[in-house]
């Protein structure tokens, strides 16, 4: 007796989902408010846990950037960016425009978001590699990095097509830990950036 093994047609590969299917795991409870999960082209993402500094810094935003903002603009944490059919990131901050309804029908869309920002340590490479070209071929026009490997910040503009198929920032610009670096929504506002790096 012979057995033969089935030809695939076709390799395997991942399951992507969209940002529709994505809210629907959510709705069934599949997916819930804990997981930490958010959806970065197609696939669903395990956050990174967050250190004790990265919530330092955190918390050193969430009291100066309302200062700053003054109302003119609508700040998030932690929460969703519409970003493309498959992609509806977390990111540490975005600023917003500010809606009447605050976005009660609908995530904010790159048309919204007038900077971004994310704090990172152990997550540096991934916020560098797949959220950057993420946020650049969004045409987000500000994204900010809290380098807290190396305690400076890194601050990205004029988002571009760099070669074929590859998204990145024309402008990167580094401040160190004691500089200052203006809101790019309002530059009059500036921030001391020695008042959000954590002291470690």
């Amino acid at each position: 007796m012979t057995t033969t093994t089935p030809k695939l047609n076709h390799p395997p590969h991942p399951l992507r989902f969209t940002v529709q299917d994505y809210h629907r795991l959510r709705e069934l409870g599949f997916l819930g408010e804990d997981d930490h999960i958010e959806l970065i082209r197609g696939e669903l993402i395990q956050m990174a846990a967050k250190a004790t500094a990265h919530e330092a810094c955190v918390r050193r935003l969430l009291r100066q950037l309302p200062l700053l903002l003054q109302n003119r603009a609508t700040l998030q944490c932690q929460a969703p960016l519409s970003l493309a059919f498959d992609g509806e990131p977390e990111p540490d901050f975005a600023i917003v425009q500010n809606r009447p309804d605050d976005y009660a029908t609908q995530h904010p869309t790159p048309a919204d978001v007038l900077l971004i920002i994310e704090v990172a340590d152990s997550s540096l490479d991934y916020d560098r590699e797949v959220k950057l070209p993420l946020y650049a071929e969004a045409k987000i026009s500000h994204y900010w990095l809290f380098n807290l490997r190396d305690s400076y910040l890194e601050s990205y503009s004029e988002p571009d097509q760099i070669t074929l198929g590859k998204f990145g920032y024309l402008n990167r610009k580094i401040i160190p830990k004691t500089g200052t670096v203006a809101l790019p929504p309002f530059p009059e506002q500036t921030l001391e950036l020695s008042s959000i790096f954590p002291d470690v």
